[in-house]
Protein backbone atom coordinates (compact mmCIF):
# COMPACT_ATOMS: atom_id res chain seq x y z
CA UNK A 1 0.00 0.00 0.00
CA UNK A 2 1.12 3.68 -0.76
CA UNK A 3 1.73 5.82 2.04
CA UNK A 4 2.58 9.34 2.27
CA UNK A 5 4.89 11.19 4.46
CA UNK A 6 3.23 14.23 5.12
CA UNK A 7 6.29 15.54 6.79
CA UNK A 8 8.56 14.88 3.84
CA UNK A 9 5.66 16.52 1.65
CA UNK A 10 5.36 19.46 3.80
CA UNK A 11 9.33 19.94 4.09
CA UNK A 12 9.47 19.99 -0.15
CA UNK A 13 6.89 22.30 0.21
CA UNK A 14 8.90 24.72 2.06
CA UNK A 15 12.11 24.34 0.38
CA UNK A 16 10.13 25.19 -3.12
CA UNK A 17 8.92 28.04 -1.40
CA UNK A 18 12.27 29.17 -0.55
CA UNK A 19 13.78 28.38 -3.65
CA UNK A 20 10.92 30.25 -5.37
CA UNK A 21 11.69 33.27 -2.85
CA UNK A 22 15.24 33.40 -2.69
CA UNK A 23 16.82 31.81 -6.30
CA UNK A 24 14.00 33.18 -8.21
CA UNK A 25 14.26 36.15 -8.16
CA UNK A 26 18.33 36.00 -8.72
CA UNK A 27 18.28 33.53 -11.46
CA UNK A 28 15.23 34.13 -13.52
CA UNK A 29 15.38 37.86 -13.92
CA UNK A 30 14.43 37.81 -17.35
CA UNK A 31 10.77 36.14 -16.97
CA UNK A 32 9.01 39.35 -17.01
CA UNK A 33 10.73 40.03 -20.54
CA UNK A 34 9.26 37.02 -21.21
CA UNK A 35 5.39 37.78 -20.12
CA UNK A 36 5.86 35.55 -17.54
CA UNK A 37 5.75 37.01 -13.72
CA UNK A 38 5.90 34.59 -11.06
CA UNK A 39 8.25 36.52 -8.92
CA UNK A 40 6.37 38.77 -7.53
CA UNK A 41 2.79 37.29 -8.16
CA UNK A 42 0.93 38.22 -5.10
CA UNK A 43 -1.40 34.78 -6.16
CA UNK A 44 1.39 32.74 -6.35
CA UNK A 45 2.83 33.72 -3.11
CA UNK A 46 -0.53 33.35 -1.47
CA UNK A 47 -0.79 29.86 -3.26
CA UNK A 48 2.47 28.88 -1.57
CA UNK A 49 1.98 30.04 1.90
CA UNK A 50 -1.33 28.67 2.25
CA UNK A 51 -0.35 24.87 0.37
CA UNK A 52 1.91 25.28 2.95
CA UNK A 53 -0.02 25.77 6.04
CA UNK A 54 -2.50 23.15 4.89
CA UNK A 55 0.22 20.20 4.11
CA UNK A 56 1.92 21.36 7.33
CA UNK A 57 -0.81 21.79 9.52
CA UNK A 58 -2.04 18.51 8.55
CA UNK A 59 0.90 16.42 8.94
CA UNK A 60 1.62 18.02 12.28
CA UNK A 61 -1.82 17.82 13.49
CA UNK A 62 -1.90 14.13 12.36
CA UNK A 63 1.60 13.56 14.39
CA UNK A 64 0.16 15.47 17.28
CA UNK A 65 -2.80 13.53 17.74
CA UNK A 66 -2.15 9.85 16.54
CA UNK A 67 2.39 9.38 18.15
CA UNK A 68 3.55 11.87 19.90
CA UNK A 69 1.75 14.30 22.07
CA UNK A 70 3.60 17.30 21.75
CA UNK A 71 3.04 21.07 20.71
CA UNK A 72 6.47 21.70 20.19
CA UNK A 73 6.86 21.25 16.33
CA UNK A 74 3.06 22.59 15.80
CA UNK A 75 4.58 25.96 17.55
CA UNK A 76 7.78 25.98 15.42
CA UNK A 77 5.33 25.76 12.68
CA UNK A 78 2.83 29.06 13.68
CA UNK A 79 6.63 30.68 14.01
CA UNK A 80 7.17 30.19 10.65
CA UNK A 81 4.20 30.57 9.16
CA UNK A 82 3.79 34.17 10.78
CA UNK A 83 6.94 34.93 9.97
CA UNK A 84 6.14 34.27 5.93
CA UNK A 85 2.67 36.20 6.45
CA UNK A 86 4.79 39.23 7.94
CA UNK A 87 7.61 38.60 4.53
CA UNK A 88 4.16 39.14 2.41
CA UNK A 89 3.44 42.78 4.68
CA UNK A 90 6.84 43.86 5.06
CA UNK A 91 8.42 43.74 1.61
CA UNK A 92 11.10 45.53 2.29
CA UNK A 93 12.76 42.80 4.81
CA UNK A 94 11.73 39.88 2.60
CA UNK A 95 14.73 37.72 3.18
CA UNK A 96 14.87 38.42 7.37
CA UNK A 97 11.45 37.11 7.25
CA UNK A 98 11.82 34.47 4.62
CA UNK A 99 15.28 32.59 5.63
CA UNK A 100 14.33 32.07 9.29
CA UNK A 101 10.74 31.72 8.40
CA UNK A 102 11.62 28.98 6.06
CA UNK A 103 14.14 27.31 8.69
CA UNK A 104 11.44 27.24 11.29
CA UNK A 105 8.84 25.34 8.95
CA UNK A 106 11.38 22.82 7.93
CA UNK A 107 12.50 22.64 11.97
CA UNK A 108 9.19 21.91 12.73
CA UNK A 109 8.46 19.02 9.85
CA UNK A 110 12.02 17.47 11.06
CA UNK A 111 10.96 17.17 14.92
CA UNK A 112 7.46 16.02 14.15
CA UNK A 113 8.91 13.33 11.83
CA UNK A 114 11.55 12.03 14.28
CA UNK A 115 8.77 12.20 17.29
CA UNK A 116 6.54 10.01 15.27
CA UNK A 117 9.66 7.59 15.04
CA UNK A 118 10.30 7.80 18.51
CA UNK A 119 6.66 7.38 20.00
CA UNK A 120 6.60 3.44 19.82
CA UNK A 121 4.02 3.23 22.44
CA UNK A 122 1.08 4.31 19.82
CA UNK A 123 -1.26 1.86 19.35
CA UNK A 124 -0.36 -0.32 21.94
CA UNK A 125 -3.32 -0.96 25.44
CA UNK A 126 -1.33 1.60 27.20
CA UNK A 127 -1.92 4.60 24.50
CA UNK A 128 -4.73 7.23 25.54
CA UNK A 129 -6.18 7.57 22.41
Amino acid sequence: MFKINYDALGIAASVACAIHCALLPLLMTSLPILGVNIINNIWFEVFMILLAAGIGLYSLNHGFKRHHHNRLPIVIFLGGMALLLLKQVLHVYQLWFLIPGVAMIISAHYINYRQCQQANHCHKEDCTH
